[in-house]
């Protein structure tokens, strides 16, 4: 019941933005002006302040930070391997994997914090905050790379100007400084992160169209497959390579069995690829993480 209620407020706002943009006047020239917004302000906002509010204890955290790494690479070296896989890659279209393969790796971090809360109180939270915070540059410049790469656009020059690499840079170089958001400050950048959250849901929603997953069915599964089946079992593996212990070993079974960010959906949108299928992912991933949280929380966690 706990992953359920998790999961249902995205999923939810999900449903709400899809149904507003279909049934009401704010269809999608509306949505693609708050989905720039989101893009290029308030999820920046948002990450920033996120990572720069949490401690980074490296000492204590480091094999739990290097488990992360190593887990999180996999997945990605999973992803990017399925255009090249015999018995796939005819039935994979390129374009369609270079914005989609973000799904397999990438992660909410909202409901990982909210989750790790109720697991293991303060501990667990600090410790979901330390994964996230040394995760988000890796799997951010893996989901922009294959994007700028298939455009034929500068790769270098897509990191730099990418909105989300910029704000999670910034935002690890001023927590390590020791820097601080001003108290008078931080409930206006608060405020602005819980918009990046509900109107980034929304905007997902908008852009939905289940109808697009039909055109790339088996990218879509074998994407969701790594997301939700093979990073959890990774994990698991991991944590026993690094000997992490329960509650560290907890919090990456989570972490790994999370819902995608709903942030694919706008990253591959602003860089002009097929925000609908990136939608439906998104959605599907979201679904299917009642499933893959109790899985890793509850199956593999017990052995």
């Amino acid at each position: 019941m706990i992953y359920a209620q998790l999961l249902f407020p995205d999923f939810s706002l999900i449903l709400i933005g899809y149904l507003v943009c279909r049934y009401t006047s704010l269809d999608r020239t509306v949505w693609v002006k708050v989905e720039a917004l989101v893009y290029y302000l308030l999820f920046p906002m948002l990450l920033f302040h996120s990572i720069l509010k949490t401690p980074l204890d490296l000492g204590r955290t480091s094999g739990l930070m290097a488990a992360g790494w190593v887990s999180g690479m996999v997945g990605i070296a999973l992803a990017y391997s399925l255009v090249y896989v015999p018995l796939l890659r005819s039935h994979i279209p390129r374009r369609e994997h270079a914005a989609s393969a973000q799904v397999a790796f990438r992660f909410n971090s909202f409901i990982g914090l909210a989750l790790a809360d109720r697991l293991a109180g303060p501990t667990g939270l600090q410790l979901m905050a330390v994964l996230i915070g040394v995760c988000v540059p890796l799997f951010n410049v893996a989901a922009v790379w294959p994007m700028a790469r298939h455009a034929r656009r500068g790769v270098a020059g897509e990191l730099v100007r990418n909105p989300l690499i910029v704000a999670t840079v910034a935002g690890m170089l001023c927590n390590l400084l020791g820097f601080h958001i001003p108290v008078w400050l931080e409930p206006t950048i608060t405020r602005m992160g819980a918009a990046a959250l509900a109107m980034g849901l929304m905007a997902a929603g908008a852009g939905m169209q289940f109808g697009a997953l039909a055109k790339a069915k088996t990218l879509a599964v074998s994407v969701l497959t790594i997301r939700h089946l093979a990073s959890p079992v990774i994990a698991l593996l991991v944590s026993r390579l690094f000997g992490l212990d329960a509650t560290q070993t907890a919090m990456l079974l989570a972490f790994s069995a999370l819902p995608t960010a709903s942030s694919c959906y706008v990253l591959a949108t602003r860089m002009g690829y097929d925000g609908g299928f990136v939608s439906g992912l998104v959605t599907l991933s979201t679904l299917l993480g009642t499933l893959s949280l109790p899985f890793a929380l509850g199956v593999l966690r017990a052995l």
